[in-house]
């Protein structure tokens, strides 16, 4: 039996697509810039009025289009809408502010969030806490009617004694908790007595109806988890669970997937910088597995190989609301990047991955760019940095990158694209990208003609605030010409302190002829269009 194709229909645009242009449209129009110091620069509130305005304006040009010229997928109408956007928001910056800037935030605009809702005693320098410290702070908890849901204990130390005092004050307002922050709580406590203030924290939160638990940064290891048990085994509504910096070993990432009853209401689940392992991987990919609703999933600096990443891309392919993927600097290699090419598919609302250091090579990295190209229309963060990937699979991912007209952020430091790659990727950004706030082509082998044309395809972007093609090997000539592009914006070009003149590791001979780098490079890549949506 024959499957079907996957069909792709980007318009119209989802309630939550728009929201997110209004969003970055208010953040380039309040950001500081070349732009702003010629017509000056808007407020907040102005800022978003506006974006709202240049919004729904654009939306209803491409709807127009899309209405007298309907395109199958929608392609164009994104496109027009992503241009109409970025033309009415210049439009926007050359009018300049025109409500008057008195003062910002009122008073009562800063004290917003503090509704009595939140208690918390985190702060800078971190605190030690003892029984008397702890009966002090603790004591408006202990207020009746209260109206604390959250509590945020982050960033102090609780002894022993403090954790008795704290046990029957935080047992007494557990039913009316929905967000509670454990992170680096025992710093320099022995394991013995950190141990035993988590089991009493544990026991007082027990029964308690949680949406959000953070139990970063505490070295927690599987014993650590396991004094958490009574704590993790009650909670059947997670919505946010963060595991960041905790020594989450292969067992102790098996005791997670043991503990918790429940995770298919899931949205955020995070376990950045453990010692995870292949096994590990395997173990959070079934709690991955039976998380259904997960938007936000961060496994990066977790020592996961290939095995362990087949096992997250297979286990991912479920999560059809995800927004954010963060899986960078593991052992992954080319066959946990084909595994999570086939995943994305699924990913229509994907916003932002980060792919780098993965060990990924151009076979990855194709099949990762022609993947995503068919997927996440509304991608505004595109990380592959550090995957050995070379100018072979620049057309594929420069036909990635044309299609993504909210891109903001896109890294491809550290890897070997040379002139050929850094002129595909700058012809891909050329059109539209209105969006785009930052390029990162750091340690490339890039030459003259590539940072030449790095910098032209850039430097009229509305909001752009950084190109980054340090560590390359630009001629001193390519440097001035570069500086002379940005002479009117200078703070939005990267250092360059680690550029190499003389660099010889090219196999190109006579790349660096001035006046002919350029023209010959175009010459080549006459033939490779840059591939849009159909």
């Amino acid at each position: 039996m024959e499957v079907a194709p996957l069909s792709v229909k980007l318009w119209p645009p989802s309630q939550s697509t728009r929201l997110k242009l209004v969003d970055r449209m208010t953040k380039n129009l309040v950001t500081p810039s070349i732009w702003s110091r010629k017509y000056g620069l808007l407020s907040q509130k102005e800022a978003e009025e506006d974006a709202k305005k240049i919004e729904a304006a654009a939306f209803d040009a491409a709807n127009q289009h899309f209405a007298k010229e309907p395109d199958g997928d929608g392609s164009s109408a994104v496109q027009l809408y992503a241009k109409e956007s970025s033309r009415l928001m210049i439009e926007v910056i050359k009018r300049g502010p025109v409500a008057k800037a008195d003062g910002e935030l009122s008073i009562l605009d800063k004290l917003k969030e503090y509704d009595g809702t939140t208690f918390d005693i985190s702060g800078d320098p971190r605190k030690e806490i003892g029984a008397g410290d702890a009966e002090k702070l603790l004591n408006l908890l202990k207020e009746p009617r209260n109206k604390y849901t959250k509590i945020c204990f982050s960033n102090t130390s609780f002894g022993r004694e403090a954790a008795l005092v704290a046990e029957p004050i935080v047992s007494s307002i557990k039913n009316q908790l929905t967000e509670v922050d454990l992170s680096d709580f025992v710093a320099g406590r022995s394991e013995e007595e950190a141990l035993e203030v988590m089991n009493i924290f544990s026991l007082a939160l027990e029964g308690s109806v949680l949406r959000y638990l953070n139990l970063s940064n505490n070295a927690l290891g599987e014993k650590g988890i396991r004094a958490f048990g009574a704590l993790l085994k009650s909670q059947h509504n997670l919505e946010e669970l963060y595991l960041i910096n905790d020594g989450i070993s292969e067992e102790a990432a098996k005791a997670v997937h043991e503990l918790i009853p429940s995770t298919d209401k899931l949205r955020v689940l995070q376990f950045h910088n453990n010692m995870t392992g292949d096994e590990g991987a395997i173990a959070i990919s079934n709690i991955v597995n039976s998380s259904p609703l997960l938007e936000d999933f961060r496994c990066s600096s977790t020592r996961v190989e290939s095995e362990g990443g087949i096992a997250l891309a297979k286990a991912l392919g479920t999560c059809s609301h995800l927004k954010k993927l963060d899986l960078r600097d593991n052992m992954f290699g080319i066959e946990a990047g084909l595994a999570l090419s086939k995943a994305l598919s699924a990913f229509s609302d994907l916003s932002e991955i980060y792919l780098s250091y993965l060990n990924l090579e151009d076979e990855g990295c194709i099949a990762l760019s022609n993947a995503l190209e068919e997927s996440a229309p509304s991608l505004e963060v595109l990380d592959m940095a550090g995957n050995e990937i070379t100018a072979k699979a620049a057309p594929a991912l420069a036909s990635c990158i044309a299609s993504k007209q909210f891109l903001a952020k896109l890294n491809l430091g550290e890897n070997e694209l040379k002139d050929e790659g850094a002129i595909l990727i700058a012809k891909a950004l050329e059109e539209g990208h209105g969006q785009l706030c930052e390029v990162d082509m750091n340690t490339n082998l890039i030459r003259r003609a590539g940072a030449r044309r790095l910098a032209t395809a850039v430097v009229g972007k509305p909001g752009f605030t950084l190109l980054n093609i340090n560590g390359n090997y630009i001629s001193d000539e390519g440097i001035d010409e570069v500086k002379d592009i940005f002479k009117n914006c200078l703070n939005v070009l990267g250092p360059l302190d680690d550029n190499d003149p003389d660099g010889d590791d090219f196999d190109d001979e006579g790349d660096e002829q001035s006046g002919h780098d350029e023209l010959e490079l175009e010459s080549k890549l006459r033939g490779l269009e840059i591939k849009q949506e159909e």
